[in-house]
């Protein structure tokens, strides 16, 4: 929910999943997404197994951002294939930073 909030603050579009296997089912619908931000405990598949499935697809263009509080979560959702990771409590510059780059990626490559 705060993550939600921050993004809103930001003007992002978003699209929630309760879970991992929720995102995966998302991408599998083909929905397309600039970012996606995956928590490492979610219910019924994880953030990083839910990492490895959106890659082995192929989405590769998607920014994969992983989060979480625990101490080995960078190394976890690094090897799963997340581009980067943000520790628990997320800060708000942060944040926007990550979104920042992400609009300045879409917009050089729409020239």
């Amino acid at each position: 929910m705060v993550l939600s909030a921050m993004l809103r603050k930001l003007h992002c579009e978003i699209t929630m999943a309760m879970n991992g296997k929720e995102s995966v089912d998302l991408f599998i619908e083909g929905r397309k997404f600039d970012i996606v931000f995956c928590d490492k405990d979610m219910p019924i598949m994880t953030g990083p197994e839910a990492v490895e499935k959106i890659r082995a697809m192929g989405e590769s263009d998607v920014k994969i951002v992983g989060i979480s509080a625990k101490n080995n979560a960078q190394e976890v959702f690094m090897s799963a294939g997340a581009d980067v990771f943000v520790p628990k409590p997320i800060k708000f510059d942060v944040l926007e930073a990550i979104i920042q780059e992400v609009i300045n990626k879409k917009n050089n490559t729409m020239v």
